[in-house]
């Protein structure tokens, strides 16, 4: 996480907590010559438009007070959606029996990608169950080999 992105989400992780959100992911880039601001935020049972607008709104609020960011920026609070990073261990843990997609740093068994259903996790490593090539294999994974890991669709 960026200077930045820390700074904002000191400023408003107060203002989510008091909304019973959860803050998933905050993103600061730049496009042509546009800024963008996005916040991924969830609640038990999934947010919706009101929720995203809510937020936005107290946001909006905090932030022009203390706004760390120098520059005019597009601010966009929205749902993670069904492919959601997995960045906390809370969420990782909550991730148990459902379709992963994992990224490592270095190749495991040959592959430095996992898509699969995961299946435990522990403070050591995460097990998938992948399907590779005709049938299902177990693939253990090093916690600290994972770069990205984030939910996924199966089809």
């Amino acid at each position: 996480m960026s200077k930045i992105t820390e700074q904002i989400e000191e400023i408003i992780q107060p203002v989510l907590d008091d909304l019973n959100f959860e803050l998933v992911e905050i993103e600061f880039t730049k496009e042509g010559k546009d800024h963008f601001l996005r916040i991924s935020i969830d609640k038990e049972g999934g947010v919706d438009l009101n929720d995203c607008t809510l937020a936005s709104e107290k946001i909006s609020e905090v932030m022009n007070e203390e706004d760390p960011i120098e520059q005019m920026y597009y601010l966009d609070v929205a749902s993670p959606g069904a492919e959601r990073p997995i960045k906390t261990d809370k969420a990782l843990h909550d991730a148990v029996e459902q379709p992963v997609f994992v990224s490592l740093y270095a190749p495991i068994d040959g592959s430095k990608e996992w898509l699969g259903v995961l299946q435990s996790v522990t403070d050591d490593h995460i097990v998938i169950k992948a399907q590779v090539k005709e049938k299902k294999k177990e693939v253990e994974i090093p916690r600290n080999k994972i770069a990205k890991a984030r939910h996924a669709v199966l089809i």
